[in-house]
């Protein structure tokens, strides 16, 4: 059991750094001036899903899930 701790541990450290990078790699949501006219939302929004702001988006909530699950697995008590 001890051994499984440690490399939760690792997985959980790894998880951790790999989530403080893409976070710091994403814009804000206030980038940018052609957000107020509305028009680069409507152009922009329709391939959001496939732009790299996307996949930081989906990585970065992949990443928090096994952030919260990694931390109760290693929060219980053998």
């Amino acid at each position: 059991m001890a051994a499984l701790r440690v490399v939760l541990t690792i997985i959980f450290i790894l998880v951790s750094l790999a989530l403080l990078i893409v976070v710091l790699m994403q814009e804000g949501k206030s980038a940018g001036l052609g957000a107020i006219s509305g028009a680069a939302e409507t152009y922009w929004g329709k391939a959001k899903g496939r732009s790299m702001e996307g996949v930081l988006m989906k990585v970065t909530q992949g990443l928090a899930a096994a952030f919260i699950i990694l931390a109760a697995v290693l929060n219980i008590q053998f």
